[in-house]
């Protein structure tokens, strides 16, 4: 079987981890995974943790014209704008997403109404993902938020775009913890999330090869710039049919 040629893609992984660096990330080792799968492919990759930025609260894409006195998202959204592919990380807690990927999917969104140079939105032709970690019940939750946040501001969701891990309800060992005997490592052996995130990793690759080889996402009834100008692509108020 031929080899599909990824080198022409670039990953940027966010983690939204709570620990700053350099505290280690057990969020970070399932990213690690997927990110050596798609560097041995040829893919471009680079990890943020998000926490250890200056990244300010809120809906616009630069917070100091708001307010704030400094505000990395601005730089951070180059990264995001010239990647391919997103994949945003975090841990579980309270059964839910962290306050830093709800902040990230926030900027995200403070982007979305940019237009890319066929007249869509910033988004449209990229592709994104998620990975989830946590010693409580809620990869499913978290996951489910992340993609329709994702696909609702225009990244395109290939198929299963979510792998996660979870130990026993309750306190206990994280993603990545030495075992109690201390000669193994907690859920790096787990052939369900080493499947899924592999599936994911491939998925991602294969979906943002073919848009790109593509141009993106046909430009055909979804510009806002031609929405704008007049041009209702076909529409008609049902109340006047």
């Amino acid at each position: 079987m031929a080899e599909t040629d990824f080198s022409s893609l670039s990953a940027l992984f966010i983690n939204a981890t709570l620990k700053k660096s350099p505290q280690p990330s057990h969020t970070e080792l399932l990213i690690d995974i997927s990110k050596q799968i798609m560097t041995k492919r040829g893919v471009k990759t680079e990890v943020i943790r998000s926490i250890d930025q200056d990244i300010a609260a809120g809906v616009y894409p630069d917070m100091t014209k708001q307010g704030w006195d400094s505000d990395a998202w601005p730089e951070i959204y180059k990264k995001v704008e010239a990647a391919d592919i997103l994949v945003l990380a975090g841990p579980i807690w309270l059964g839910d997403n962290s306050s830093e990927m709800k902040k990230i999917i926030e900027r995200l969104y403070a982007n979305s109404s940019q237009l890319n140079e066929a007249g869509q939105y910033a988004y449209y032709g990229k592709v994104g993902g998620c990975l989830i970690t946590g010693n409580e019940d809620g990869v499913k939750h978290c996951a489910m938020n992340v993609l329709y946040s994702l696909g609702h501001i225009g990244y395109t969701i290939p198929p299963q775009a979510d792998a996660g891990w979870i130990g026993e309800a309750g306190p206990g060992p994280s993603y990545g913890d030495k075992t109690e005997d201390g000669k193994g490592r907690v859920g790096l052996d787990n052939d369900f999330t080493n499947r899924n995130t592999t599936f994911m990793t491939y998925n991602l690759m294969h979906l943002a090869k073919m848009l790109k080889v593509n141009g993106g996402i046909p430009a055909e009834g979804n510009q806002r710039t031609l929405w704008d100008d007049g041009n209702r692509f076909g529409f008609e108020n049902p109340e006047y049919r």
